[in-house]
């Protein structure tokens, strides 16, 4: 007979499995894989989620029957990998308020005095924090890069939902630490939303994406009770 705590310890379970599949999903759509996210489009996956959070947010442009797969191809290079007056970093250390080094770019990313150096310290910090938690992520380009950073976070909030047995509670706080520092590392996400809205417009799929993965990520701390 399956008691409460047997059926508590399952829905908590399955609450971060759906959490940590969502997070793959999202690494996979801001690494530029636009085929995984048009098909999230087309099958209402983004939308059925965004419909469960406690806060409304606008991402009409996440449902839709019909995708350009390439033109949502070239507005993520645009975005995210060509420098240029489209350019906007997806890694943290462009977004630190601190005065960075000088860079050849058209991006006002880049200006001397504005802009965050190239794996800057928020990249050896999630280098540091994935190299503890011996998990190595396997999208983004840079260690604080946004696809890297939700990676990690669905590899430790997976690992936390295996966890649940009270005879393994050292390794199941081991992961909500992860966890929680993680997310603690998310802060910069606020800045790069309304860097890609300033570019991709308020409806653009981009800054819908974006919105998402901030809502879910801040909503997320708030169920750890991380500040």
């Amino acid at each position: 007979m399956t008691t409460d705590t047997e059926r508590a310890t399952a829905t908590t379970a399955a609450v971060a499995d759906a959490r940590a599949d969502l997070y793959d999903l999202l690494a996979a759509a801001l690494d530029g894989e636009t085929d995984v996210l048009a098909t999230a489009i087309r099958d209402g996956s983004l939308a059925d989620v965004t419909a469960t959070l406690p806060v409304e947010i606008d991402v009409c442009a996440l449902e839709s029957d019909s995708v350009d797969e390439t033109a949502l191809s070239i507005a993520y290079d645009n975005l995210f990998v060509v420098p240029g007056p489209r350019y906007v970093p997806p890694v943290a250390s462009a977004h630190r308020d601190r005065p960075s080094e000088s860079f050849e770019s058209d991006s006002p990313f880049h200006e001397e005095g504005q802009a965050g150096e190239l794996l800057g310290d928020p990249a050896a910090t999630m280098a540091s924090l994935y190299e503890r938690a011996g998990v190595r992520p396997e999208r983004g380009e840079f260690p604080d890069h946004v696809a890297a950073q939700l990676g990690f976070l669905a590899a430790v909030t997976r690992a936390a939902a295996g966890r649940g047995d009270r005879r393994d509670a050292d390794a199941l706080e081991r992961a909500r630490s992860f966890q929680r520092e993680a997310l603690t590392r998310l802060g910069w996400l606020d800045a790069f939303h309304e860097g890609v809205a300033a570019v991709d417009g308020s409806d653009g799929v981009f800054t819908a994406v974006v919105a998402l993965a901030r809502t879910v990520a801040a909503w997320h701390a708030r169920d750890l009770e991380v500040a």
